[in-house]
């Protein structure tokens, strides 16, 4: 199956992403690809914890991802991936990972960032690269839980 979903969502692992999103996607595996947290022995373990029973997970820079889908590692899995930055997805479509649809969750707000729907701070770099993922043919929705109604990305962004 490969990935059912993407979510970009600056918290990465966290309640809503293993108590609501996990199950609506049915996914067998949480995957987060991030270069430097992968790196990083106390978040992964911290992550890890919240895990819930009878799903695998992964946490591996954006390379060793690439790579893991190439050779078909994830073929028979429903894998949730989920990112910190629109980057990342881009450079994982590129290098030729398959993905369904991307789902915007939580972008933090910050310097140079502008505020385009709650919980949602976008740059002009990730605005560029969220356009760049949709005229690959990707869906690109902001929808914080599954139960609530998704909204395509033009919606916020033009």
């Amino acid at each position: 199956m490969g990935v059912v979903l993407a979510r970009i969502d600056q918290r990465l692992i966290h309640g809503i992403v293993v108590t609501q999103w996990a199950g609506a996607t049915k996914a067998k595996r949480l995957m987060v690809v991030d270069d430097e947290i992968s790196q990083d022995e106390t978040q992964k373990t911290a992550m890890r914890m919240s895990k819930p029973a009878g799903t695998g997970m992964s946490i591996i820079d954006t390379q060793k991802a690439i790579h893991n889908f190439s050779q078909g590692k994830y073929d028979s899995h429903n894998v949730l991936l989920i990112v910190r930055e629109p980057k990342t997805l881009l450079q994982l479509i590129e290098g030729g990972v398959q993905i369904p649809k991307v789902n915007i969750g939580i972008m933090f707000d910050g310097e140079g960032k502008t505020t385009v729907k709650k919980m949602v701070s976008v740059d002009e770099e990730e605005i560029n690269d969220l356009k760049a993922i949709e005229a690959k043919g990707i869906p690109v929705t902001f929808h914080f839980v599954p139960n609530d109604p998704e909204e395509s990305l033009d919606t916020y962004i033009n």
